[in-house]
């Protein structure tokens, strides 16, 4: 019995931080601050729980702002197509999404990214569904 119990108290606590993690959409995206952003690819991470892409915002007064913008898992996003290699740095993109509840820029502003639309006017659904996360549009 008590190999058993030591066995549960080693697994929970190996599952502990990756669990902690993982957040609801609505704990720090805010679903009532839509955003627009047209910018250019410099980087993408593929990573777990979710990918995210960078990408550099040009302002009308020529300010450059980095944004970073969260989308679903890497596997999703690899079933819908997105690739690291469908998004080479300097590729243009439009990312429709929700801005964080922080509003905070630092090292970049953060979105969480809902539909990405390539150049030649292709979009994608790049968001988490569920977890609070407001669902696909129709297309």
């Amino acid at each position: 019995m008590k190999t058993i119990q030591t066995a549960m108290l080693a697994v929970l606590a190996a599952t502990a931080g990756h669990a902690g993690a993982h957040h609801a959409f609505t704990a720090e995206f805010d679903p009532e601050a839509p955003i627009s952003l047209e910018g250019t690819v410099t980087r993408v991470e593929f990573i777990n729980p979710h990918a995210w892409v960078h990408i550099e915002v040009t302002g009308e007064d020529g300010t450059a702002t980095a944004w970073m913008i969260e989308g679903g898992t890497p596997n999703t996003l690899l079933r819908r197509g997105i690739t690291p290699a469908s998004l080479p740095i300097g590729t243009p993109i439009i990312v429709e999404g929700y801005q964080s509840r922080d509003r905070v820029c630092t090292p970049a502003c953060k979105a969480n990214g809902r539909d990405i639309t390539f150049q030649d006017g292709t979009t994608v659904f790049m968001g988490s569904t569920g977890a609070g996360a407001p669902p696909p549009a129709a297309q």
